[in-house]
């Protein structure tokens, strides 16, 4: 009987476990993205809950997304302009 018990015990810390795993999955690109002060974070928040939600289909897009860095293009863009600049003077 008290095996019956333990076993009990021990599936639903694994069950709980797995949940709070899979619900950190989900909240961590979010946490990222703002924490490096990505532009879309919001749109990765979601991004990771969908994820979630799909049993992990856009998950790695979320992370990949929000360990990207969208700033480049304007730093190339305004180095393209200052050389325009230059050339004219």
């Amino acid at each position: 009987m008290f095996l019956d018990y333990f076993a009990l015990a021990v599936l639903l810390i694994l069950v709980t476990a797995a949940v709070v795993i899979w619900v950190l999955l989900g909240i961590m690109p979010g946490r990222i993205a703002r924490d490096r002060k990505h532009p879309h974070a919001d749109a990765i928040s979601v991004c990771g809950w969908w994820g979630v939600i799909t049993m992990g289909l856009l998950l790695p897009l979320a992370y990949i997304w929000a360990y990207s860095n969208p700033r480049w293009r304007d730093e190339s863009r305004s180095n393209v302009n200052e050389m325009k600049e230059d050339d004219r003077a």
